[in-house]
């Protein structure tokens, strides 16, 4: 519950928010905001990347550190300042520090399953029916309310669609509403080479094999000679899409890192992630209207095809100052300048977050483990409020102390700015009663 200029409601529903936006209380970022999708041409709906931190990285140990608490919920990691007064993240995180003033913290988010593939999928549709596949991706969302031309309207990046050791979590593509809303998946190495999983059928098929056309087509006649036919029919329903973006000239060409001048490469740093958000960068930049970052399908592997992401049940304290903490910190930063120089951050939202967070008391590896009930994410762009603080945690960072912040919320605010409004949404039969997060305008 709020109280402005005497209006006091609980912002759940399309009601309550239309009375709000009557009350005067929205800065008119949020005002036009409230247009995206509408029919008003002055607003263009905004391409968006979201960074997936794939095995719910902690909270305490990032961007909401607790310095007074007890040192088995503290940890051993000390806290700088930021360019936002009175808000300090873990010395960990010194380039992001230093950008605050260019993106928005929610310290208030909330999920409402434990499990790391259950959580995941709803923290990607925004809806408990996520784990179950029964609703679509927020991209995929997107893809279908206003389709792709060269490229696709929804890709992701990664070698394959996060998993655990149980599986693959179900959210990642279209639900129920079919494989064709699914994303196409890029792979993309620390060295900035790309490749199509769903062209692995063909040998030596990728963005840097295509110049010989001659030869690309005698491959795909064999192939169509050789395969039998469930297979082939299987192949030209499901690749479809991404032999066809390889083969026009616009999409190979946002494929490719080496245009890009060696000083933007070494800014993201050598790393699958760095190369990755370059790529993202490119995408948006050639008309992709979401991409997502896969941290991580193997994504900075400690062994090969092993790898579970932010999942810090052991080496907590080892993997954030020596691996995950350096990476993302200058990733995060170099994208953020890079859409800064190229004019490109007012019209490309930038989302970072995992599935929840991690426990606030330390467990007995010396590491914390699995925390639905409170973590972050991180916004940018798109008339972002620089600097804003969404929410507050308690002293241990166990719960929020003000209003939960949902993946529902998460997805209707993502959609509103990529121009999907609450008809839209209603008509799709998305994310229903969902409020936008006005605080971050």
């Amino acid at each position: 519950m709020f109280e402005v200029g005497g209006f006091r409601a609980a912002l759940h529903g399309g009601v309550t928010r239309r009375a709000f936006l009557t009350a005067g209380a929205l800065s008119p970022a949020a005002l036009a905001l409230d247009r995206v999708g509408a029919a008003d041409p002055s607003v263009k709906p905004a391409s968006v990347i979201v960074l997936w931190l794939w095995g719910a990285p902690s909270h305490i140990d990032t961007f909401d550190p607790k310095p007074n608490a007890p040192s088995e919920i503290r940890g051993p990691f000390g806290t700088i300042p930021t360019r936002t007064p009175g808000v300090r993240f873990t010395e960990l995180f010194p380039k992001t520090a230093a950008r605050s003033d260019q993106f928005a913290l929610i310290r208030s988010m909330v999920n409402s399953d434990g499990d790391h593939l259950k959580a995941g999928s709803i923290g990607l549709t925004g809806m408990l029916e996520g784990k179950n596949a029964e609703v679509p991706n927020f991209g995929s969302i997107v893809a279908r309310h206003r389709g792709g031309k060269d490229l696709p309207a929804f890709m992701a990046i990664g070698r394959g669609n996060p998993r655990d050791v149980v599986g693959p979590m179900k959210g990642y593509g279209g639900g129920n509403w079919g494989r064709n809303y699914d994303p196409l998946l890029v792979g993309c190495t620390e060295m900035g080479e790309t490749d199509i999983p769903a062209l692995k059928l063909l040998d030596g098929l990728s963005p840097a094999a295509l110049d010989d056309r001659r030869k690309l087509l005698g491959d795909l006649d064999r192939m169509s000679r050789s395969a039998d036919r469930p297979s082939f029919d299987k192949w030209e329903a499901t690749q479809k899409r991404a032999y066809a973006l390889l083969t026009t000239p616009e999409a190979r060409a946002a494929l490719d890192l080496s245009r890009e001048k060696p000083a933007a490469r070494e800014a993201y740093g050598q790393t699958s992630f760095g190369q990755s958000c370059l790529l993202a960068r490119r995408l948006v930049q050639a008309g992709v209207p979401y991409v997502q970052v896969n941290w991580s399908q193997y994504v900075e592997a400690m062994t090969p095809n092993c790898d579970f992401g932010w999942d810090t049940h052991v080496f907590n304290f080892d993997l954030l100052p020596d691996r995950h903490g350096p990476i993302f910190d200058r990733v995060f930063s170099a994208l953020l300048d890079d859409l800064k120089e190229r004019g490109m951050l007012e019209r490309t939202l930038v989302v970072a977050m995992g599935e929840f967070g991690r426990t606030p008391r330390i467990n007995g590896q010396a590491s914390r483990d699995h925390w639905p009930q409170c973590y972050f994410s991180m916004w940018a762009g798109c008339g972002v409020r620089g600097g804003a603080v969404i929410g507050d945690s308690d002293a241990t960072g166990g719960a929020p102390l003000t209003e939960a912040i949902t993946p529902g919320m998460v997805g209707a605010t993502i959609l509103q700015l990529a121009g999907l409004d609450s008809q839209a949404r209603a008509e799709l039969r998305v994310l229903p009663g969902m409020r936008v997060i006005h605080e971050l305008f």
